[in-house]
């Protein structure tokens, strides 16, 4: 699955295809970077840097020739475009920029409305985020799934075009880093990624004990591709974990500082 030596050639060009638009989509953020600063607003450099790492991994997952085994090299595809490209991606805030680029319009509050919409409130609900990507996961790997579409280019293409939404819509829950409808709290969303990467650490240890129904790799490739699931999910968590913690502290700052400004303005002696 993840050489493409080994695929059908169908799905070659359409892994193609999206890695082209991958590409185009980093073009497209640094373009717009680029213009924010000619125009004299502030945008910092390693956002561009975070966007355009997550998206060259991406593309680069989804045509290169990768290392190890069939099953080893579909567990790194899934690692980077499902969680580790996710992470990059999200950390650069594309939507903030995206508003921060259009003019006062139909279009940007079109755009703001979607974003804060109850829809998205209800999708960026953490636990129902992490449902989505983690739980989606354990019925790919779980049930005949995969094997279903193993064979089937469409259907392929479009199982990892789901891992990467369901990836980039759990990263946005847990980071809350672009404007959404509700702040959901520290405890909440770190309490999902707690249970979020036992549910993923679980799912690594029962495919180094059997593969995806109907299907067969050598034991060797999948206890590689098993452990690559189970050690590089903790590194992406870990990074995850980190998003979340600095946020809260950011934003605890924020409000002793409000306080403080607050505590100023009150006439001595009141």
């Amino acid at each position: 699955m993840g050489d493409g030596h080994h695929l059908p050639s169908p799905l070659w060009a359409l892994q193609w295809a999206a890695a082209l638009a991958m590409v185009g989509v980093v073009v497209a953020y640094l373009a717009a970077a680029s213009r924010l600063r000619h125009r004299g607003d502030a945008w910092p450099w390693p956002r561009d840097l975070s966007f355009a790492v997550g998206g060259a991994a991406v593309a680069t997952v989804s045509v290169a020739p990768l290392p190890g085994g069939e099953f080893t090299a579909h567990m790194l595809q899934h690692l980077v475009i499902g969680m580790a490209g996710p992470l990059l991606l999200i950390l650069a805030r594309p939507v903030t920029l995206l508003l921060r680029m259009l003019p006062p319009g139909r279009t940007r509050r079109t755009l703001l409305a979607v974003v804060q919409s109850r829809v998205a409130a209800v999708l960026v609900f953490p636990p129902v985020a992490a449902l989505i990507d983690v739980g989606g996961l354990w019925v790919m790997y779980r049930t005949p799934l995969l094997a279903a579409v193993h064979d089937q280019p469409w259907a392929h293409a479009l199982l990892h075009l789901r891992v990467f939404a369901a990836g980039m819509l759990f990263t946005t829950a847990l980071c809350r880093l672009d404007p959404m409808r509700h702040r959901y709290s520290l405890t909440l969303r770190a309490g999902t990624l707690v249970v979020a990467s036992a549910a993923h650490a679980v799912l690594a240890k029962s495919l180094w004990a059997a593969p995806p129904p109907g299907l067969a790799f050598a034991a060797d490739d999948l206890h590689a591709g098993a452990r690559l699931m189970y050690y590089g999910g903790d590194l992406v968590e870990v990074g995850l974990a980190l998003v979340i913690v600095l946020g809260w502290y950011a934003d605890t700052g924020r409000a002793l500082q409000r306080r403080r400004r607050r505590l100023g303005a009150v006439p001595s002696g009141v």
